[in-house]
């Protein structure tokens, strides 16, 4: 018998000037599952999200500590696979998410839309799984 284990192991990491409310918007925007959080009072040392469908990201208060230090807070781009978009583009406008290219069908076969967090990250699901 043969026992398979399953590792996530990329995991993009992105900065916030307010990481808890950036917490906030992403679970209630997008539906992320929040794992682990570490820090006191506003700050945020280390937080990991969970992605539903597998995976995750990591996210942060600017630290000088830091190896991504000289990542500008509210900057990245992150895509995500969903089953659903049309109910994702819903949830997140609902949430305030800026809508920068709304739903619309790929001619590579992707149904999906971009969007921007209060802080400026843009945030892209489709239901592209990858080739």
């Amino acid at each position: 018998m043969t026992t398979s284990t399953h590792t996530t192991c990329v995991w993009p990491t992105l900065v916030y000037r307010d990481a808890r409310a950036a917490i906030r918007f992403l679970v209630e925007a997008f539906g992320f599952d929040e794992k682990a959080v570490y820090g006191e009072g506003d700050r945020v040392d280390h937080a990991e999200l969970g992605w539903p469908k597998g995976g995750g990201i990591m996210l942060g208060s600017p630290r000088e500590d830091s190896v991504i230090n000289d990542l500008p807070p509210g900057t990245g781009s992150v895509y995500l696979v969903v089953d659903d978009p049309d109910a994702l583009h819903e949830r997140a406008v609902s949430a305030g998410a800026t809508i920068v290219a709304g739903l619309k069908d790929e001619d590579y076969g992707s149904r999906g839309f971009t969007c921007r967090d209060p802080e400026g990250v843009f945030w892209s699901f489709g239901t592209y799984a990858g080739a």
